[in-house]
């Protein structure tokens, strides 16, 4: 049962990974694209670093695939209305 809900979950990710992404989340995949370009330059320098910068070069390989993965999964809900609805609080 477990192994059955996990497919549908990645299903369900993979569904939503090839619908439109809004114009902003567009924008964050391409920073995380340039982010994980620029620590792939660093670690895969040809001349020898230092241990920290090549440390930091795959924080930002991890950072930036993480920030595009993320981004490419989100989708637009046109049916949400959670800006529109009064507060029922606010009374």
């Amino acid at each position: 049962m477990d192994k059955e809900k996990f497919n549908d979950k990645l299903k369900s990710y993979f569904k939503r990974c090839g619908e439109e992404t809004p114009p902003f989340f567009k924008k964050m995949r391409l920073v995380g694209l340039v982010i994980a370009a620029a620590g792939t330059s660093i670690v895969a320098a040809p001349v020898v670093l230092p241990a920290i910068v090549t440390t930091i070069g795959g924080y930002l390989i991890v950072g930036g695939t993480v920030v595009s993965a993320m981004s490419q999964a989100v989708v637009e809900d046109a049916e949400s209305d959670c800006f529109d609805s009064p507060d029922p609080e606010a009374d």
